[in-house]
């Protein structure tokens, strides 16, 4: 057992049969109540009410803050800080009931004024919200009394709920917003410990919290974009689980090793060759149409996601029951591309082609740069960081093309906002958009939905590559953790590690 004592301490103890096996039985009956989370890319800051990374959401969302309703892991609209809420016939007047008792991490009490301080924020006009068009049909938000808040809208909008789920839709504090990109202050589970940035975020339980506590007295978001290290990481215990598990070329390893489970789920996660449509060429929808009709998505899949990954036609999730399939009218088809390009006058066609650090758009862009080349389209290449793409391509439209995921729940009516970074923002899909608004008919809302799809892929406002799987990675003894992603979230507060 080696030396158990130094210098002059001489001493020996002769421990007792019970004794030996009570320090036999302590470690074990120690529950583990810690874990560490691996992540590929490391939020830009912790605030989702004025970011536009889904790995802000991958963070706080669910843990730090909350909203007032909340998505399942089968995506279902659930209570969240509203414990009930009352729509009137028209859905134009929604009244939530807030939950009574509830405390942001600072102490200070959760209310009708919160809600209404964090609705008018995100509805400013000089608000930084990625989803402000979430809010724009608010057109007030009343204090009824401290636990009850009154959102009138301008018009119908059966889906006002939904939005309220979103990451962008948290409550925050007028208080303590202000620190929120750093050292955030929510009412969730989980309390902000430490950002070490470059490495990970800690958080840890909230022992004041409103609802069930969680398990995990302590959790760490370590962020390790590279592939290798990730495994590496997993391997050697280093990380307990990788909820988006970025070297999918390895999963058969996992499946094969005892310790480890793999998680395979759906994502809302719409992988999209964008293209700027505001500048020419990209201006004409021949250029777009060839660029389309040069991608073979197979390949694409099976090069950079080694076959985990469901081709799509469209912006829109294949597991939705409003999804139209779409491929045909951008099938491979390397002959019609250069047709295209040549009735374009656009023989020779050099465009910039701007990659993110995710695997999926770095691998696949140089399987892209390649289909493309195949038909006369050279690429030059440029690997940006994550703050960089955001600078460069999401909010100053710098770009060619970009390969990107679109993690927001059925979030086709981004493709209506002028402002958005790819351009599109034709009238008629305008209009489409706010008849679906307006629209609380099932029946209606489906054929709006499929109208929209059908006229993004018409006029090929983007290269529709495939919908990202969810490949997880996990300790075997993990529970809780969720297998699709209805929404960009790493929800810990159920996650518990078995007996």
């Amino acid at each position: 057992m080696g030396q158990v004592c130094k210098g002059d301490f001489r001493m020996r103890l002769v421990p007792t049969a019970a004794l030996w096996l009570a320090l036999a039985a302590g470690p074990a009956l120690a529950a583990q109540d810690t874990l560490t989370l691996g992540m590929v890319l490391e939020p830009p800051n912790l605030d989702p009410t004025a970011g536009a990374a889904a790995a802000i959401d991958e963070v706080v969302h669910g843990n730090i803050f909350e909203g007032l309703t909340r998505f399942a892991p089968d995506g279902a609209i659930l209570p969240g800080l509203a414990e009930r809420w009352e729509v009137n016939e028209d859905a134009t007047i929604y009244t939530f009931f807030l939950r009574d008792g509830v405390q942001f991490h600072d102490g200070s009490t959760m209310d009708a004024e919160d809600v209404r301080f964090s609705l008018d924020r995100a509805r400013a006009e000089d608000s930084t919200n990625a989803q402000k068009a979430l809010f724009a049909g608010i057109e007030a938000v009343e204090v009824v009394d401290l636990l009850t808040v009154r959102v009138r809208l301008a018009a119908s909008d059966g889906n006002f709920t939904f939005a309220m789920a979103w990451g962008d839709a948290v409550i925050v504090a007028p208080e303590s917003v202000g620190q929120a990109a750093t050292a955030p202050v929510g009412t969730g589970p989980f309390r902000f410990e430490r950002w070490v940035q470059g490495d990970r975020v800690e958080i840890t339980r909230n022992p004041d919290y409103w609802g069930e506590p969680p398990a995990l007295a302590r959790a760490t978001f370590r962020f390790i974009p590279d592939p290798s290290a990730a495994f590496a990481a997993m391997m050697a215990g280093d990380v307990d689980a990788f909820p988006n598990f970025p070297a999918p070329e390895t999963l058969a390893q996992f499946e094969a090793d005892p310790r480890f489970s793999v998680i395979l789920g759906t994502t809302e996660g719409e992988t999209i060759l964008a293209m700027n449509n505001r500048a020419a060429p990209l201006d004409d929808v021949r250029v777009r149409a060839a660029i389309a009709h040069a991608i073979n998505r197979q390949d694409i899949i099976d090069g950079a996601m080694f076959g985990y990954g469901t081709p799509i036609g469209t912006h829109f999730a294949p597991h939705h029951p409003d999804y139209v399939d779409l491929i045909e009218l951008s099938a491979h088809d390397p002959a019609r591309a250069r047709a295209l390009l040549e009735e374009a006058g656009q023989s020779g066609l050099k465009l910039r082609l701007a990659l993110p650090p995710p695997a999926y758009a770095r691998r696949g862009g140089e399987i892209v740069a390649a289909q493309l080349r195949a038909v006369g389209i050279e690429t030059e290449i440029t690997n940006l960081e994550w703050a960089q793409w955001l600078e460069q391509v999401f909010r100053g439209g710098d770009f060619d093309l970009t390969i990107i995921s679109h993690t927001e729940p059925m979030d086709i009516g981004i493709y209506a906002r002028p402002d958005y970074y790819f351009g599109y923002a034709r009238p008629e899909f305008v209009a489409l958009m706010d008849r679906l608004t307006g629209t609380t008919d099932p029946a209606d809302r489906t054929r709006i939905l499929q109208d929209a799809q059908r006229m993004i892929a018409e006029d090929h406002v983007n290269g529709f590559l495939f919908q990202l799987a969810k490949t997880g990675v996990a300790n075997a003894r993990i529970e809780g953790l969720w297998k699709n992603a209805p929404t960009p979230i790493n929800d810990l507060s159920a996650v518990r590690w078995a007996d």
